[in-house]
């Protein structure tokens, strides 16, 4: 797994470039909120549970169709499925939010993810409205924390549901 300054070193020394302005910025960037994104990551794992299950009660509230008979989650396995899954992005977002950088949701997570879910019809919108569901909860977590959210902790979830929404359909 690699982080932030490994990963903006090596795009660098495979160049034989120098580090430049944007490179400098970019390690500032992370070192600024290298302390805060830890402080996030202890938030998630802290309230991990929580967050799963609240997560689901809202992701069911607002897509009912999944538990009722024939649906993906109608099953008490598939619930428990469904559940795990979530739980398992929630992990990995919160090691991509401590990296600063998601190539380890690229390498863990997505690297055919979709296609294993399409295999097992497995539907994947609400597998996306599901992770924005997790964003949204740490975000109020971390702000009830007293600190500021911003895009260093939306990117692992919005890069998760980008890679496994639809394209070119």
């Amino acid at each position: 797994m690699r982080d932030a300054i490994t990963s903006l070193i090596k795009n660098y020394d495979v160049t034989g470039r120098y580090l430049d302005r944007d490179a400098i910025d970019n390690l500032k960037s992370y070192f600024q909120t290298g302390t805060v994104r830890v402080q996030a990551a202890g938030i998630i794992n802290a309230n991990a549970a929580a967050l799963v299950k609240q997560a689901g009660i809202r992701l069911f509230a607002d897509l009912p169709e999944l538990i009722r008979p024939g649906g993906n989650a109608y099953t008490t396995r598939r619930y428990a499925a469904c559940l795990r899954d979530m739980d398992y992005y929630l992990r990995y977002a919160s090691y991509a939010l401590v990296a600063g950088n998601t190539d380890v949701l690229d390498e863990r997570v997505l690297q055919g993810l979709r296609e294993t879910y399409n295999s097992l019809g497995v539907p994947i919108g609400p597998t996306v409205v599901g992770i924005q569901i997790l964003k949204e909860m740490v975000r109020e977590q971390v702000a009830a924390a007293g600190i500021q959210p911003g895009d260093w902790l939306d990117q692992p979830f919005d890069h998760i549901s980008r890679e496994l929404s639809e394209r070119d359909i």
